[in-house]
């Protein structure tokens, strides 16, 4: 099968958000370890969708439980104008002063910044071009690109203090939307692919879900409200043996744990070095081993 590539004004398409657990720094180990001939390709866990955009292939089909960030998609599929210029909007605008507005959660920060409460953003007035623009917006300004919601569903990230943050990168966005208009995007659990696709021999499925933490203390499971505790990783684990038993090929990306090894002893098991792109001391953003897993 031969890779699709779409471009607008000869420009690539990439990822438009920074996500944590973003691929990009392992693409060239996922393309050497990606099958050489697929028909359909699946990422459950799209997230930034580093391995979609750099395969740019047709036809995907991009799951994730994330609400925001699957309306983010859809909302450049099908009204990237729009989108646009409201990002243009946040653009002008950018300060620390109206990023804690457009946050719209009343913190002590906000009255150190001289803000009312009734000067912050109402979340639910907003449409879903507005909520789109928005969660760019914010994740483009906030701290390290950390997407995260308090018990009460609201983005609570602090401010990046960036010089210049790429808020509305205009060419990418229009090369996305041109390459997310053959795309599938869902918003669901992973388990979707199984429900509702009838996954068999030719199907791609790159698997990158929240990592299993390195020590008790380590806590990514926070993607979602719901968290993605070890039940979920079992659920993956199944999945992955279904997608298998159906002659499907499998990629999975992992944390190197005795609980990823002995889940996946089955399958080849490669071992990566990757940079811990989150955290708030430099001395502990050295290199770590993360696995990539193959059924082939």
């Amino acid at each position: 099968m031969t890779k699709q590539k779409q471009s607008v004004f000869d420009i690539e398409a990439k990822p438009f958000v920074k996500w944590a657990g973003g691929k990009r720094q392992l693409i060239s180990e996922l393309l050497e370890n990606k099958p050489t001939d697929f028909d359909r390709y699946f990422e459950p866990f799209v997230g930034a969708g580093a391995l979609f955009f750099e395969l740019s292939y047709e036809p995907s089909i991009l799951v994730d439980i994330n609400t925001d960030l699957i309306n983010a998609y859809k909302v450049i599929k099908h009204s990237v104008d729009k989108l646009i210029d409201l990002l243009k909007i946040h653009k002008q605008n950018h300060s620390e002063e109206y990023f804690y507005k457009v946050r719209g959660i009343w913190t002590r920060k906000c009255k150190e910044l001289g803000l009312e409460e009734s000067d912050l953003l109402n979340v639910n007035d907003l449409n879903e071009i507005e909520l789109a623009a928005r969660f760019i917006f914010l994740n483009r300004t906030c701290y390290n690109g950390l997407y995260r919601k308090n018990s009460s569903g609201e983005f609570n990230v602090p401010f990046g203090d960036y010089k210049n943050p790429k808020i509305c990168d205009e060419e990418n966005l229009l090369a996305v939307s041109k390459l997310l208009s053959k795309a599938t995007i869902i918003n669901d659990h992973f388990t979707i692919i199984k429900n509702e696709f009838s996954i068999g021999k030719g199907d791609f499925i790159y698997f990158d879900p929240p990592y299993v933490p390195l020590s008790e203390t380590s806590d990514f499971t926070s993607y979602t409200k719901n968290g993605f505790d070890e039940k979920a990783q079992k659920r993956l684990v199944s999945l992955f043996e279904f997608v298998d038993s159906q002659g499907g090929y499998c990629m999975l990306t992992n944390s190197d744990t005795k609980f990823v090894r002995e889940n996946y002893s089955g399958y080849n098991i490669n071992v990566v070095k990757a940079k811990r792109a989150i955290n708030c001391k430099g001395s502990k953003r050295g290199e770590i081993n993360e696995l990539i897993i193959t059924n082939y």
